[in-house]
């Protein structure tokens, strides 16, 4: 005799039920899966991104400064109202878009000239919330030009919206391309020179070449194509950088006069704060680089950047600068000073200043 199980509709409702019940537990799990993946990536990004908090750093009143090109952000109210609203500020980053740092190409260069105080003026200018500079120098112009735009932006830091790229290469205002080149990426480059007496600045040239190669002849050898007729070899590099109002004349005739601004390397060394003042306004920028930064040293012979908090010493340039020049013979001294003088007057003309070289 067959037996007949009686089927009972309430088990095929629990395990439906218990089915039910897994499925929308795993589901919960992906979403929770997905959602703390795609948090981690976002987290990650934005620790990896350029745009670092500044670090303890602290020049003068409260001022934050990172080194290598890094945003910086002065904190002070002697800043001004614009200083931070000028990236938009804290509170006006909601939509993230405004803090998004890009590479571009260079708004302004240092060009010249080689020993002139370049170094220094780069170093004083970082100082600067809205300025990012290359810390080497790319020689892109020059040397590099074959490897093209893309690979020159490369090179830049990340900046925000408002911040001025920039970077220096002294060879650039004596080599005889250049200016071509420079007007081909932009017409609106703003182009720095720092200048200097080309007479010590010949011998401050000399001075480094010496350094890395001891055995070179006397600068007096270097200097004169004959010695006996007082003969200056003006192609000598060390001279020929010194003749300002010649390269000078092939950037104009690219550039407007209005386009390069002349530094003094004299007295970016005897007044930092009144040169660095002059290049802010040519760049456009607020005057927040002043003299409450800088204090002169007496060993190297020219300013330092004031001790940061909690760091024990003060901020100066390397070994490399300072040096204690050769010495050379008085009577090849003024027969340079003779030599440039006409050079020097045809150069204050075009700049229309006098820098005062004897």
């Amino acid at each position: 005799m067959a037996v007949f199980h009686h089927h009972h509709p309430s088990a095929d409702l629990r395990r439906l039920f218990h089915r039910l019940t897994i499925a929308s537990s795993l589901s919960i799990l992906c979403f929770s899966l997905v959602y703390l993946l795609t948090g981690c990536c976002e987290s990650e990004l934005t620790e990896n991104s350029e745009i670092k908090t500044p670090t303890r750093d602290f020049f003068g009143s409260g001022w934050s400064y990172e080194r290598n090109g890094t945003v910086a952000q002065e904190v002070t109210a002697d800043v001004g109202e614009g200083a931070l609203s000028r990236h938009h500020g804290l509170e006006a980053n909601s939509s993230g878009k405004e803090w998004t740092a890009t590479r571009r190409l260079p708004q302004a260069l240092i060009i010249g000239v080689k020993k002139g105080g370049t170094r220094a003026l780069l170093e004083f200018l970082r100082l600067h919330p809205d300025v990012r500079a290359l810390g080497s120098e790319p020689h892109f112009f020059d040397r590099h030009y074959a490897r093209g735009l893309d690979w020159y932006r490369s090179m830049m830091p990340k900046a925000l919206d408002g911040q001025i790229v920039m970077e220096k290469t002294p060879r650039y205002f004596v080599t005889v391309e250049t200016p071509a080149r420079v007007h081909a990426m932009s017409q609106d480059v703003k182009l720095i020179v720092v200048v200097r007496d080309p007479v010590t600045r010949a011998i401050s040239d000399y001075t480094q070449i010496i350094s890395k190669t001891p055995d070179i002849p006397p600068f007096e050898n270097l200097a004169f194509k004959n010695r006996s007729t007082g003969q200056i070899d003006s192609l000598w590099s060390p001279l020929w950088i010194g003749l300002y109002a010649q390269h000078l004349e092939r950037w104009l005739a690219w550039f407007p006069r209005t386009q390069i601004h002349l530094v003094s390397g004299e007295r970016l060394i005897s007044d930092p704060a009144g040169e660095l003042g002059k290049v802010q306004d040519f760049l456009g920028l607020q005057r927040i680089v002043t003299d409450k930064h800088f204090y002169f040293n007496k060993t190297k012979g020219f300013p330092c950047l004031k001790k940061p908090e909690g760091s024990s010493k003060p901020h100066c340039l390397g070994k490399t600068k300072g040096r204690m020049h050769a010495s050379i013979d008085p009577e090849v001294m003024q027969r340079l000073r003779d030599f440039y003088k006409p050079h020097n007057q045809r150069f204050y003309q075009m700049a229309g200043q006098d820098f005062g070289w004897q």
